[in-house]
């Protein structure tokens, strides 16, 4: 027997071994990716997704009813986030997939004053929502988005929803965001990452 002829099974149980324990890592890579593409219920309402608050933080944008006359129309702070994938997209391409999902999670004002001086400081959790864009599912008067209410109040928020009618968020966008029904105007985050690559996630400093 030669020396291949006498290695041969121990190299292919080694390469049999190697092959078996990278299956659960393909599987959680598989599912990784799943879990930032949106899914629907029977009745096709949107599923709330896992892990938003992991999600790529974008901005937290307020108008607070002590600003508005005491009759603010969201009075609430707005955490936004969007989705991993989508955001790797926006950063490559600076365009908005097909599937991209922002996240916003409503806050209470709280306390208006710190240790830090007079403010407006985040209170208790109120309501959550999903902007969702896809030009195959929705209309073209949204330019392909829709819009997910899973409660205005606190946790637990619905664990899945019809989208509202166009009238009642998309309208909005339509009207006043500056790119693709989202606000990037106040979100300076995404106007950093758009089409900036790596560098549009704060990649890299000073030469």
């Amino acid at each position: 027997m030669n020396t291949i002829t006498r290695y041969l099974p121990r190299v292919l149980l080694s390469a049999l071994v190697g092959l078996v324990a990278a299956l659960p890592f393909a599987g959680a890579l598989a599912d990784a990716a799943a879990k930032y593409e949106a899914t629907f219920n029977a009745d096709g309402e949107l599923i709330r997704p896992a892990g938003w608050r992991e999600w790529v933080f974008v901005g937290s944008p307020l108008t607070p009813n002590t600003l508005n006359g005491g009759e603010a129309a969201f009075p609430e702070f707005h955490s936004v986030y969007i989705d991993p994938k989508s955001w790797a997209h926006y950063k490559k391409t600076g365009t908005f997939r097909d599937g991209t999902m922002i996240a916003k999670e409503l806050t209470l004002v709280g306390d208006t004053a710190a240790t830090s001086g007079i403010g407006f400081f985040n209170g208790a959790l109120q309501g959550f929502e999903i902007a969702h864009k896809d030009t195959k599912r929705y209309s073209k008067e949204s330019d392909g988005w829709a819009y997910y209410t899973f409660g205005h109040k606190p946790e637990p928020y619905a664990n899945s929803t019809a989208a509202q009618p166009n009238a009642a968020c998309a309208a909005c966008h339509t009207a006043a965001a500056a790119e693709d029904m989202v606000f990037t105007q106040y979100y300076p985050i995404l106007r950093a990452a758009k089409g900036a690559g790596d560098a549009g996630a704060g990649v890299g400093g000073a030469d």
